[in-house]
């Protein structure tokens, strides 16, 4: 454990981090973040990061935004609590709803606002159970999901993920949650077969499944846009269109989960816009307030919610809500969101940008260590390999990516994330990046990528090169 009183020996003996070793997490403590400016942020000592993965994937314009800060406090004093339940609304939440509906691409849509992705994807699953249920089809209550696919940590939400480290020792998933496989064109294509080919497979494999456990029963399909934790994964181009149509055939609804890929990150307002999919309902999350305020919408079509209408009408009482759904300070921060991205024509500014990102992050296809570059927009990931020729993995998986990560920051100072599935490390930076700290960031990694090239080299861990 970290000697004397500092904030990372304070912290050691109090908090229970997430996603860590918590043996390890007591024994090191963690890096102790106490301030930010634009795409940096600085520890306790004064050290100036690079943050290239905004956070969480959600501070997207940077970490002390002016306008983002004025418009919360300017609700602080207006109003700094109070709920959204039974007969009771908030402006803020009001005005999020109305500004919503003019830009999602769902028609008459409803919103439901909660706290975190988590909440919202959770949420979701219990809708649907109360929607069908409501029109007479209590059966349909199974919902499919992808392996590797992110989409929270509550017991729901945790559930449709489908890590597997996050179900080891969790009892999960619940029941009716059901996954498939990824499309990951990298590591799951067989030998020889070509992109159209993996889809067909993938999309019999969703088939058979639809027709094995009886589409009477299957609720819906839940997927990211493009995958963010599983390792920022970019299906084929026919992938979706022919996914939704099996969807369509069989009455499935189309749960898009855009918590990470909408507001921009894809180079469109929306993952859905960039892959080519009809969503049924939306599930909208950290870009949503740039991560400054927790806020998160659930987004459900007209069909579901005259449905939920129809049930609450039977029962009498709709039994759910939440004491900061619709948070007035976290409402108003997220209106100032959606009115930077028109008045500082941000989709433009990311088209211009990540076109650059894009290109920089392209050339590490020539690494000797890298096996596969993925990127839309500003979202990307760089995958090492122990043999690119044999395309041979590392073992133990994340291994040699979670060292890269920990050189990057501790001699780089450039922040990325090591995603949980495979040695990936991502990039998805504040939007507000600049082609030139584009050009830092990847330079920074660069270098930190030769040194642990050479290092594992050495090590015999790879043929020297």
């Amino acid at each position: 454990m970290p000697q004397g009183n500092s904030a990372a020996t304070r912290d050691a003996r109090h908090i229970l981090h997430g996603y860590c070793n918590l043996a390890d997490q007591r024994k090191n403590g963690p890096s102790v973040i106490s301030g930010g400016q634009g795409i940096y942020v600085f520890d306790e000592n004064g050290n100036a990061f690079l943050e290239a993965a905004a956070g969480m994937w959600c501070t997207a314009f940077g970490f002390n935004d002016e306008e983002l800060i004025e418009a919360a406090i300017e609700q602080l004093y207006k109003l700094p609590y109070y709920h959204t339940l039974a007969y009771k609304s908030v402006n803020p939440a009001i005005d999020l709803a109305e500004k919503l509906s003019k830009i999602v691409p769902i028609h008459n849509a409803k919103f439901h606002f909660a706290l975190s992705g988590s909440e919202a994807n959770d949420f979701l699953i219990k809708f649907t159970r109360y929607y069908n249920n409501s029109i007479g089809r209590p059966e349909k209550k199974k919902i499919i999901s992808r392996i590797n696919g992110f989409h929270g940590a509550t017991l729901g939400a945790a559930s449709l993920s489908g890590i597997p480290v996050m179900h080891k020792a969790f009892d999960l998933p619940i029941k009716d949650i059901i996954h498939i496989t990824e499309p990951n064109w990298f590591h799951n294509a067989y030998i020889g077969e070509n992109s159209n080919d993996f889809t067909n497979r993938l999309v019999k494999e969703l088939e058979n499944t639809i027709i094995s456990e009886g589409p009477e029963t299957i609720a819906g399909f839940i997927a990211e846009p493009i995958s963010g934790a599983g390792g920022v994964i970019i299906p084929p181009s026919n992938y979706y269109p022919r996914i939704q149509k099996i969807l369509d055939h069989h009455d499935i609804m189309f749960f898009a989960d855009e918590v990470i890929c909408g507001f921009g990150r894809t180079g469109k307002m929306w993952g859905c816009e960039s892959m080519d999919i009809q969503p049924s309902t939306m599930t909208l999350a950290k870009s949503l307030t740039s991560g400054y305020q927790p806020l998160s919408a659930l987004v459900i079509n007209d069909t579901m919610y005259q449905g939920m209408e129809k049930g609450c009408d039977n029962i009498g009482f709709f039994g759910h809500g939440t004491t900061y759904g619709g948070h007035p300070v976290s409402c108003a921060v997220a209106l100032k969101v959606l009115d930077i991205f028109e008045s500082r024509n941000m989709l433009k500014h990311i088209s211009k940008v990540s076109a650059h990102f894009e290109k920089r992050i392209a050339e590490f296809k020539k690494h000797p260590l890298v096996g596969n570059v993925r990127s839309k927009g500003l979202l990307g990931a760089i995958e090492l390999v122990a043999d690119k020729n044999k395309k041979r993995f590392f073992e133990p998986k994340g291994s040699v990516a979670k060292r890269l990560r920990d050189l990057a920051e501790e001699r780089h100072r450039l922040i990325v994330r090591q995603v949980p599935c495979g040695d990936t490390c991502a990039f998805s930076p504040p939007l507000i990046i600049t082609e030139n700290e584009i050009d830092d960031m990847f330079g920074r990694f660069s270098l930190a990528l030769d040194q642990i090239t050479d290092e594992i080299t050495k090590e015999g861990l790879i043929n020297k090169i």
